[in-house]
């Protein structure tokens, strides 16, 4: 299935621009988006997506290139990175739903972020982007899916920092979607998320080429970068699931080091899954992401003072919420969580946990622990 990257711009005038968390208006904004299968004449049908933190627009099919992202579009963002559930005759069926994913604003696969130019000077944003919580990029959103004509979803998932997203969309925009598949996601950031969250903001910022995010005119803050994915990729996936995806190679190819000398072969997995995100990623966007993870909690963004007032608002839905056993990134007990805030507000919610030893990516790697129950979701007749 050969797709195209769609482009939807709106705020080039003042009224129209995007209202940040703070206040300020922002704009231009265009959004990098795809959709895939058709939208039926009552535009019942619709599905809605939220990729991870280092995904993309990008969920099926094979798409070769996208206008103005260059090089840093590369082989492994050209199949879509949920292309085993999304598509004919798949989980998420494109023969009878239409299902659309944005990449998010601050982004850097052609959604406007710091490596966007800037208007107003005719140079790359930068560090000038202005800060941006959940809540500004799930509201970002809104303006498309009004041009698409879609005034509520059949039904949104999100997995991971997407499912932080759809957590916001579903619960402040109640009446735009009716199921609600949330998986390996929390609805507020942790101590320890925040923790790890840190360590990879100071790798980034304390990169001697970061020169406050504005370097496009010169060397990029890639040893940081690296070093902020070797810091989160620890607890993507599970020990066991690492140690199965580990060499014998324990050399040292290019010079991280000075004094210290690689010695084993976990040390040389994890100094090459911070390479080999380099090409596809900017330092920015990954520092603006983790620094709205961070801020992320629910009820604030939201302005309710109780979860159970929040909640209650969303009884015309139904959720589907993934736990997976042995998740280190966002841990179980974050989604039972989710199920405890729901069950005291009467919403209707199944919970299932996956058990799977290859950790947090296990809903990229694993359809068939999925499957089943999203289809039932999807095809189930609606509640009165």
């Amino acid at each position: 299935m050969e797709v195209e990257t769609q482009f939807f711009t709106y705020g080039k005038t003042a009224e129209t621009r995007l209202i940040l968390h703070d206040g300020k208006r922002f704009g231009p904004v265009t959004l990098a988006y795809e959709t895939y299968g058709t939208l039926s004449e009552a535009k019942d049908n619709a599905i809605l997506i939220f990729h991870a933190l280092s995904g993309s627009q990008h969920v099926a099919g094979r798409n070769p290139s996208v206008p103005g992202v260059g090089v840093r579009w590369t082989e492994s963002c050209q199949t879509g990175w949920w292309d085993d559930f999304v598509g004919p005759g798949k989980t998420i069926d494109t023969d009878r739903f239409f299902v659309v994913c944005a990449n998010y604003l601050g982004g850097c696969y052609g959604t406007t972020g710091p490596s966007s130019i800037c208007p107003e000077t005719g140079k790359e944003y930068g560090g000038d982007f202005p800060p941006i919580s959940f809540g500004d990029i799930v509201d970002s959103q809104l303006p498309l899916f009004d041009h698409l004509g879609i005034d509520r979803f059949h039904a949104a998932i999100g997995s991971s920092l997407g499912g932080m997203m759809l957590m916001n969309f579903a619960t402040r925009y109640p009446d735009r979607v009716g199921r609600v598949i949330p998986v390996a996601c929390g609805i507020e950031s942790t101590t320890l998320t925040r923790a790890h969250n840190l360590e990879q903001i100071l790798a980034i910022e304390n990169d001697p080429n970061f020169n406050n995010g504005h370097y496009y005119d010169g060397p990029a803050p890639l040893r940081g970068l690296a070093l902020a994915r070797m810091i989160s990729h620890k607890t993507f996936v599970s020990l066991h699931h690492m140690e199965e995806r580990m060499t014998d190679r324990c050399e040292q190819e290019h010079d991280e080091f000075s004094w210290y000398k690689i010695m084993t072969p976990l040390e040389s997995y994890l100094l090459h899954q911070g390479r080999k995100f380099l090409p596809r990623f900017d330092a920015n966007t990954y520092l603006y992401l983790i620094a709205g993870w961070t801020g992320f909690h629910l009820l604030r963004d939201s302005g309710f003072a109780e979860y159970k007032e929040l909640f209650a608002r969303c009884k015309g839905q139904e959720y589907l919420v993934f736990s997976i056993n042995r998740d280190v990134c966002f841990y179980p007990d974050e989604q039972e969580f989710i199920c405890q805030q729901l069950a005291s507000a009467g919403v209707q919610f199944e919970y299932l946990r996956v058990e799977s030893d290859k950790g947090h990516d296990s809903f990229l790697l694993e359809p068939h622990l999925y499957s089943n129950a999203i289809r039932n979701m999807l095809e189930k007749p609606r509640n009165p």
